[in-house]
């Protein structure tokens, strides 16, 4: 096996930890956080925290990276990993609402570090390797998909008079797994000369046509999918669906947020990075459709299956493009820059979630996303134009 293929290998079996990890707390955070709070719009912030969590250290994170190298950084946040852990676990145990909160806010450093695996693996891939790749790494999110939500049902009720504290211990045990795993990938550091580098200014890099369209695509397929899924367990509670199906709905979620990074890479050489980034956004759109449909258990599962489908489009589309944006000295603040806009919209969406739940209902919150799926397309198919105008023009000047 060569290199590449050993750090994607690797870097999949540690997305499936991390990914664990993130579908246990989709499954328990909001539920704990509804247990635990005094006011009841408050249910949601354990979320927010854990995504503000990230969105604080992403960038920090990303140039860590570039001095100590990917390694380094993933080993130690995965070590915050499992101290946050830890926190969450005594909430349980102590019922406090804003201990679990804390212990959610220094897991999200984690989340930060983690999110580099997609990048990592193209680091040391070849061109014609890098989106497929980026792809399959994802796709070790399947495992975690399978695993974190029957891992959270059986330890839910592990520890008498603690609800949800055996599922914040287990995280701790996927973290340290995930240090002895990331103790063997092999990625080279930048070279002196990289180093030394400092390439073009973020402002630059940023005004490139194809680099904000990859961040909107990567912004909105985050943002709509945080927005439903974070509710979506209050809205299976509200309508007195059981936390099992709940489960299985977010369960099933995770995997088809997954499961279609096994081609997802292959779509893109084959129909081009844009057109799979459109069909991201149409399946998007599909989901809201499902949603409005009924209330049944089968149209959460199918709204968050095609929500889940969307995204992996959506975002893989959007890694991909913005890896064509940057040079190796300008890959940490390019995607530190990246990162932290996806955090921010996703704590922004977190915490709204929980609000608009209580306030406006599950519809409007469904018919919100719709304005920015829009927006997402009309940009996507604006930079087809512009590529397909700038084709022309050079076959012209030849």
């Amino acid at each position: 096996m060569n290199k590449a293929k050993k750090n994607v290998a690797l870097l999949s079996a540690c997305q499936a930890l991390l990914l664990t990890n993130n579908s246990i707390l989709i499954a328990t955070n909001a539920l704990a956080g509804f247990m635990l709070a005094g006011d009841k719009v408050l249910a949601t912030l354990p979320v927010t925290a854990f995504i503000v969590g990230a969105a604080l250290t992403t960038m920090p994170a990303s140039l860590l990276m570039r001095r100590l190298g990917r390694r380094a950084g993933f080993t130690l946040g995965a070590v915050f990993g499992m101290v946050g852990a830890l926190i969450c676990a005594y909430a349980a145990f102590s019922h406090d609402f804003w201990v679990l909160c804390a212990g959610a806010l220094v897991l999200g450093i984690y989340n930060a570090t983690g999110q580099y695996y997609r990048f990592a693996a193209a680091d040391s891939a070849s061109a014609d390797f890098k989106s497929k790749a980026i792809s399959l790494v994802l796709a070790g999110g399947i495992a975690g998909g399978i695993l974190g939500p029957e891992t959270s049902k059986l330890t839910k009720d592990l520890i008498a008079q603690a609800a949800f504290a055996g599922s914040y211990l287990s995280l701790g045990v996927f973290c340290l797994v995930a240090i002895g795993l990331l103790s063997l990938i092999d990625i080279p550091p930048l070279t002196a000369a990289e180093q030394k580098a400092a390439g073009r200014p973020l402002a630059v890099i940023a005004r490139q046509p194809a680099y904000l369209v990859a961040v909107l695509s990567a912004i909105v397929g985050y943002g709509v999918m945080n927005l439903l899924m974070t509710a979506t367990p209050l809205a299976m509670s509200a309508c007195e669906h059981p936390f099992s199906d709940a489960a299985f709905v977010i369960q099933w979620h995770v995997i088809a947020m997954f499961a279609p990074s096994f081609f997802t890479g292959s779509l893109i050489k084959r129909f081009g990075v844009l057109n799979v980034m459109l069909a991201g956004v149409v399946l998007n759109l599909g989901c809201v459709g499902f949603a409005l449909a009924g209330l049944e258990v089968m149209h959460f599962w199918a709204a968050l299956v095609l929500l889940g489908i969307g995204w992996n489009f959506m975002f893989i589309g959007g890694t991909a493009l913005l890896t064509e944006c940057h040079t190796p000295s300008e890959r940490a603040k390019a995607q530190g820059a990246n990162d932290m806009a996806i955090f921010i919209t996703m704590a922004g969406t977190s915490l709204s979630s929980g609000l608009l739940f209580t306030l406006q209902g599950w519809d409007l919150m469904n018919e919100l996303a719709v304005p920015f799926l829009l927006l997402a397309g009309g940009a996507m198919a604006w930079l087809a134009v512009l590529r397909r105008h700038r084709r022309v023009m050079h076959n012209a000047l030849k």
